[in-house]
């Protein structure tokens, strides 16, 4: 596996990382499962591990399996929601942060949170505060690099002059691409780290989701107005063009999903989840994917014309996160 810097910081990972949230969904693997698959991502290279306080019991999950790699690895976590509950609403008084990482470093059974970030900006607590006390857990050793999800340009700026942020965290792939609008170049002008989430479009991208697939009662799609019926029928032309060039280039979807995240910026790491071996293996494979510069430009081209149809958020998902 190839390995990336984020952005100027000296904070270098697996040129694809895992996002460990699936893992305490519904219908997840078990527990050992999870740690053994958690386990086989190291084994077959990705350095880089994310969790967060809000998801569950998952920074236990994920502390336990890479207790025995912790030196070999990079851990991120997040803070910001009372409790740790989406439902309870923002929180990143300084207090809380400081309670949050002294949780989250015995949950991950480690003494230091190698990227700590704030999961949404939280409009009643000055970013500059939050920065600062981001800043004292550093100089304490119990917190190495700072983080910010979802934040909007000027927020960014505002953090990054008290405290360097080393990687934004927000959702972008071809299924999503409003990063493009602003804040990727925000990224680069300031050398930061870009660390997309859902980078297979919650698995829209891999070509196995579209109209006429029933989703489980408990799968957290069903919350999502693209995953409608509707708007997965209407959204069909992305698959259909991803599928192609997939074939075109004797890859999978997914490869292609990512593959074309990878080659936008060098300082981009997305973070696609899985709780399949075989998935994983197939998303590893991305990392070998070469796309030239007039593939990317037909790609790109080919996406300006397809309007993608819905919402990613549920309108009371989008209140509780406080950004769309």
């Amino acid at each position: 596996m190839k390995s990336r810097k984020l952005g100027n910081s000296p904070l270098e990972v697996s040129a694809l990382g895992f996002g460990a949230m699936g893992l305490s969904f519904p219908n997840a693997p078990t527990k050992q499962e999870s740690i053994q698959l958690i386990r086989s991502a190291v084994e077959l290279g990705i350095t880089f591990f994310d969790t967060a306080q809000g998801y569950g019991e998952n920074e236990l999950l994920v502390g336990e399996a890479l207790e025995p790699f912790r030196n070999q690895v990079v851990i991120a976590t997040k803070f910001g929601f009372k409790d740790g509950n989406v439902r309870l609403g923002l929180d990143s008084r300084p207090e809380t942060i400081k309670a949050t990482a002294e949780a989250s470093l015995k949950r991950l059974r480690t003494d230091v949170i190698d990227l700590f970030y704030q999961h949404r900006f939280d409009p009643n607590v000055p970013i500059e505060d939050v920065a600062g006390t981001v800043k004292d857990l550093i100089g304490q050793g119990k917190v190495k690099h700072f983080g910010l999800s979802e934040a909007p340009a000027e927020i960014i700026r505002k953090a990054h002059a008290v405290l360097p942020v080393t990687a934004l965290q927000s959702e972008y792939s071809m299924f999503y691409r409003a990063p493009e609008t602003g804040i990727i170049a925000t990224l680069e002008e300031l050398g930061i780290g870009f660390v997309p989430f859902s980078p297979l479009g919650k698995g829209f991208l891999t070509g196995t989701i579209n109209a006429n697939v029933e989703l489980d009662k408990d799968d957290i799609r069903n919350f999502s107005p693209r995953f409608s019926k509707e708007n997965r029928e209407a959204n069909q032309a992305l698959v259909d063009l991803v599928v192609s060039i997939a074939t075109a280039k004797n890859a999978t979807p997914a490869q292609i999903a990512l593959g074309w995240l990878l080659a936008q910026k060098p300082f981009i790491v997305p973070i696609p989840g899985t709780s399949k071996l075989h998935r994983l293996q197939e998303n590893i494979g991305s990392a070998n994917i070469s796309l030239t510069t007039d593939e990317l430009s037909k790609i790109n081209a080919a996406l300006a014309t397809i309007n993608i149809i819905g919402e990613r958020y549920s309108a009371q998902i989008q209140e509780a996160t406080a950004r769309k």
